[in-house]
This record gives structure tokens, sequence and C-alpha cells, in this order.
């Protein structure tokens, strides 16, 4: 496939596109709620990776799929950016440090719900960390944050999170 696309083979990009539209949607959707910016980003997002196919390094299956999801993440960063939502939360919620919230019994689709309805800052830095396996170090230095305070909106977004699903099992 690698070979396919970096020839500039149509029938290549078509199969890379198929293959991937949907979870780097997924990607785009984890930082934007609105359903025309996450299209937007990954139409925007291919054109990238398309233009920019020779010069990735093809190390797998795996490198593949990581380095166009960073891309998609960037793009979904550049929205944000630019509508001024990456602005750090005024409002803090009480922080319960010591509660890791036990997902195991929530539904994926229901966990997907909770996070995307997390403030934009909390949001793009619980993505980052947790998606993206990014370091707060590395975060802050993306966002144009302090580490931080990277760290204390993790806190924060996996403090709302633990108080949302234990509402969740509460009611359900």
């Amino acid at each position: 496939m690698a070979k396919l696309v970096r020839d500039g083979d149509a029938r290549g990009r078509r199969e890379l596109y198929l293959r991937y539209a949907g979870a780097l949607t997924a990607v785009a959707s984890r930082y934007l709620a609105d359903a025309d910016a996450v299209k937007d980003v990954l139409q925007d997002a291919f054109i990238r990776i398309f233009e920019r196919f020779g010069s990735f390094h093809y190390r797998g299956e795996g490198s593949l799929r990581a380095w166009m999801s960073r891309v998609v993440a960037n793009g979904a960063l550049q929205v944000l950016r630019k509508q001024n939502r990456l602005l750090p939360v005024q409002e803090l919620p009480d922080i319960i440090r010591d509660e890791d919230p036990d997902v195991d019994s929530v539904p994926m689709d229901v966990l997907q719900d909770m996070i995307s309805r997390l403030p934009d800052g909390y949001r793009t830095v619980f993505n980052l960390y947790v998606f993206e396996e990014m370091k707060h170090k590395e975060i802050a230095a993306l966002l144009g944050i302090k580490e931080n305070s990277s760290a204390s909106q993790f806190l924060r977004a996996k403090a709302l999170l633990a108080k949302e699903i234990k509402e969740y099992r509460k009611n359900g």
C-alpha cells in the first residue's frame, strides 16, 4: 500500500482513504464536537497526507496509522486554536486526585460521549495524554501552556470523568 500511495496511484490513495477514514474520523471527533469541522479536518488531513507521503518513512502498519493520526490531531488542534478554545477553563471542579475512573463497565460509546462533553481545554489535554500518548512536557509545548497546566487540566478532566462515570453507574 505504501508504494501505491507514494507513487501517486489513485487506487492506492482510495484504498488508504477507505482503510483509515473511519479511524481518523474518530481521532478528529475526540477533539471537535462539530461534525462539519470534523469533516473539514479529515479532508485537509488527507490532502496533507497525500502531499507528504513521500517524506514518511514506512515502518509498518502501526507507524502509518500513528503518523496519520498525528496529522489529524494537529489539524483539529489548529481549528481549536483559531477558535480560541484551548484557553484554560476558569471554573475548576473539586479534584479527587486518588480516584481513577473505572471505565471497564462503561460502554465505549458512552465513554466517548462523556469525553466529548469535557471543556475543550480539558478534553484536548486528556486526548493528547491518553490517546496520543504524549508527555505533559510535549503537550505544553504543543499547546503553548505550562507543563503544570497540562498536568492540572488532565487531572481535572479525569476527575470530571470519574464524576460522570459514578453518575452513570448510579442511574444506569
